[in-house]
């Protein structure tokens, strides 16, 4: 099975696949258009030039890797995809030959999470509105509503949220999913060292989420714009 989970940035996505790493039955692939988003947008992120030069910038390329089989005689390739990556002109076709699940997190905590990392985000930036997008368009390519998964639910319960998405996509769940170990991975992306010192920190799931953060005017103007497309795959999930 190859398993396309459809995220935006900050949304649990690099401790998911770390988690279906964990399996032992999984190949992962980290954010695999994101060379080519960048050579194609010409955008500036964090470590932008080690990115094009260490990761294939070819989507058509990327595209049919995304439909291969998984590597290494692995049975099942889980791939971690930014919805913000998939720009216009990407062959998208390889959907239909993934299992495709949608995880989310709440556009404030998104926010103030990116913030961190990476100054003054715009919607784009953030993924929401591609999601959306996304969605409707892996329903009609496939002919049925795809899974969806919040982020928050999984750090409430990561063992019952992991065990009920293994279900809806037709994998045994196994508990050892809820664990791995501290420190870098050798499929970590290059980017890696800017975005991953809390998860290399990790050996599982953080514990549930607090309030919701405090957010300064722009940042809070942000979470608002995205909040109408999360609330609506919120309504879905799983």
């Amino acid at each position: 099975m190859n398993i396309a989970m459809w995220s935006g940035p900050r949304n649990l996505s690099t401790a998911m696949m770390y988690a279906f790493a964990a399996r032992g039955d999984c190949a992962v692939w980290d954010e695999p258009f994101y060379a080519a988003y960048l050579a194609a947008t010409g955008i500036d992120h964090p470590m932008r030039e080690a990115i094009v030069a260490a990761h294939e910038a070819d989507p058509d390329i990327v595209a049919r890797a995304c439909a291969a089989p998984a590597p290494g005689g692995a049975r099942h390739f889980y791939q971690k995809h930014m919805t913000l990556h998939m720009i216009d002109g990407f062959d998208r076709s390889f959907i239909r030959d993934c299992t495709n699940v949608f995880l989310i997190r709440h556009p404030a905590r998104v926010v103030a999470s990116y913030a961190a990392k990476r100054e003054g985000p715009t919607l784009a930036d953030l993924g929401f509105v591609q999601q959306a997008e996304l969605y409707d368009q892996v329903a009609a390519m496939t002919g049925r509503a795809p899974v969806v998964v919040d982020s928050g639910d999984i750090r409430a319960d990561p063992a019952a949220v992991l065990s009920r998405l293994c279900a809806a996509i037709g994998l045994d769940f196994t508990p050892a999913m809820l664990h791995w170990p501290a420190g870098p991975k050798p499929f970590d992306g290059v980017w890696a060292p800017h975005w991953y010192g809390a998860v290399h920190r990790s050996t599982g799931f953080d514990g549930a989420e607090g309030p919701l953060p405090e957010l300064a005017p722009d940042y809070a103007a942000l979470a608002a714009a995205a909040l109408p497309f999360y609330d609506r795959l919120a309504a879905v999930r799983i």
